[in-house]
């Protein structure tokens, strides 16, 4: 993994060609990393400092008081521990933790089956806003679901960062709003009661996925999982920030544009397909999703 326990000194930031930073760890039997700005103002935008993917040795131990920047680590295989802010965390494909200045920090591999973690170090002016917009302030820990949702971000933002091109540190930056997003976007709960209402969420939102072509309202949806629509509303709100009949609409309407973009295709065939026995209604809720209504968006393609 990464990071010496001490903070580093004004040398240790800027390291000899050839040679990492002070506070990488020797304790990985393979690393891929890159740096950019090892001595950003914080003051400036959204910088990316360095980041990478490392393979942790059975006796990975960090422990170390703070870190100069913020960074988030991700999990993509193997287990370990994290202890933050006197709380200690299982680590498990998915697992994303978050620290930075003032933030103490005891990570521990298993040595039965060390981690493959990801991670990237920032710095400037939005950065911990970002860190709280996507519900991994420092010293956060969340699961992402499914475990291997962001690896994809993860990689171009290393492959990115290892270019080395004129545009790489500003592409970094928005890789990383990116990233960020994603990790919104996919959050799900560690533990807890909490967990319980996530596994219901996921349940209906499946149920959704697989029957949206026949599912036409709330109360059809609610009847086949056995839920109460208030809450079923107040599940996909809290999870997905929408509520699922929005859900179910815009999977409607994606595959409806899908069959408009055939040769011949009619409006009439299209919203029977989509389970609308009323092309009128169809036509309103394309154009409320899409912006536009069915016979125009033929005409642009």
């Amino acid at each position: 993994m990464k990071r010496a326990g001490a903070v580093r000194t004004d040398a240790s930031l800027n390291p000899p060609p050839g040679t990492t930073p002070e506070f990488f760890s020797p304790q990985v039997s393979a690393a891929r990393r890159f740096y950019l700005d090892l001595k950003p103002s914080p003051a400036q935008a959204l910088t990316v400092i360095s980041g990478g993917c490392e393979h942790c040795t059975p006796d990975y131990v960090i422990h170390r008081a703070t870190f100069p920047f913020y960074s988030i680590e991700y999990v993509a295989r193997g287990r370990g521990l994290v202890k933050l802010q006197g709380r200690t965390h299982e680590l498990q494909p998915g697992r994303l933790f978050s620290y930075g200045p003032g933030i103490r920090q005891d990570i521990a591999a298993d040595p039965a089956d060390p981690p493959v973690k990801y991670f990237v170090d920032f710095a400037g002016r939005p950065a911990r806003k970002l860190l709280r917009d996507c519900h991994l302030p420092p010293g956060g820990v969340l699961q992402i679901f499914p475990p291997n949702e962001i690896q994809n971000l993860f990689d171009e933002l290393l492959r990115t960062g290892q270019r080395g091109s004129r545009h790489s540190a500003e592409l970094c930056a928005k890789l990383l709003e990116c990233l960020m997003l994603k990790i919104s976007e996919s959050r799900a709960p560690v533990g807890g009661v909490e967990t319980l209402s996530f596994t219901t969420y996921q349940q209906a939102r499946q149920h959704v996925q697989q029957h949206f072509q026949r599912l036409k309202t709330l109360r059809q949806l609610s009847e086949e999982c056995h839920l109460n629509g208030a809450y079923l509303c107040r599940l996909f709100q809290r999870y997905d920030h929408q509520s699922p009949y929005q859900f179910l609409m815009r999977l409607k309407m994606n595959l409806a544009a899908e069959r408009l973009q055939k040769p011949g295709a009619l409006v009439k065939q299209v919203s029977e397909e989509a389970g609308f026995s009323d092309a009128f209604h169809f036509s309103r809720a394309f154009k409320s999703v899409f912006g536009v209504a069915p016979d125009a968006f033929r005409r642009m393609r």
